[in-house]
């Protein structure tokens, strides 16, 4: 395992990629409502991110993935590709958004809800944001990835809802996907010390039935196998002498 530990100026730049992708998602905000496809959303995003930014959309082209960023509706856990479907009332949506710029990566993702969501729909998106804030609040220097995944894991299965175990976060700065692979589920006291100067992220996928997934004919499409919903919520985080710092707040939230 290769594990990268940033230089500070390494982190100022994650700390520019960050805002930069958290910008996207602050920006396309008011443009998620019924009746817009995921399409259009991601047409925005793109140009948004290649003419506001002057920076690159990271998915394009990732590994073969043909649009600029993922948007997973209701039942589907991760790596939507946008397409013409339009959204509707009621609908509950993951917007997932990675920036290049300067060669390093920001990657965060937002659940937002079109109209009002079902009663189920907003107790999962709120128990998956706070199950991701119990999880970056584990990391400190010295601690371990299982502290963290447990964190997100005991908080969630308390709420009735279930952790996706075969998609997790995972370390992040030159290249899109680092080691470690940053689990969201385990054990107190194992895996991998964390040390001052890495960058990862923490995004679990939860969802309200199962935790069995299944990968659609597409290749990207992840849904649940019994057609519940998922929600995900996603920062990157960079470990700090002090104990983290997360790189990807929207501007409402940022100090």
């Amino acid at each position: 395992m290769t594990v990268t530990i940033k230089t500070p100026d390494e982190q100022e730049k994650m700390r520019v990629a960050g805002r930069l992708a958290a910008d996207v998602l602050d920006m396309i905000g008011p443009h998620v409502k019924a009746g817009v496809s995921t399409d259009q959303l991601d047409k925005i995003c793109h140009d948004f991110i290649v003419n506001e930014q002057q920076a690159i959309p990271a998915p394009l082209n990732y590994r073969g993935f043909p649009k600029s960023i993922c948007t997973s509706v209701n039942h589907v856990v991760c790596h939507g590709i946008p397409s013409e479907r339009v959204l509707k009332a009621g609908d509950i949506l993951n917007v997932d958004v990675t920036v290049i710029k300067d060669e390093f990566h920001g990657d965060t993702s937002r659940m937002f809800f079109i109209g009002d969501p079902p009663i189920i729909g907003e107790r999962l998106s709120r128990a998956c944001f706070e199950g991701m804030w119990r999880g970056i609040r584990a990391i400190k220097p010295g601690a371990r990835l299982g502290d963290l995944g447990y964190a997100v894991q005991s908080f969630v299965e308390e709420q009735r809802f279930s952790v996706v175990r075969e998609y997790c976060g995972h370390g992040i700065g030159r290249v899109f996907h680092e080691d470690p692979q940053v689990l969201h589920y385990g054990r107190p006291g194992t895996g991998l010390e964390l040390v001052p100067g890495m960058t990862i992220t923490v995004e679990p996928m939860i969802n309200a039935g199962k935790r069995e997934v299944k990968l659609l004919s597409d290749g990207w499409t992840v849904v649940t196998k019994d057609h519940s919903l998922s929600a995900q919520w996603e920062h990157t985080v960079l470990v700090t002498e002090g104990g983290y710092e997360v790189l990807t707040l929207g501007a409402a939230d940022r100090g």
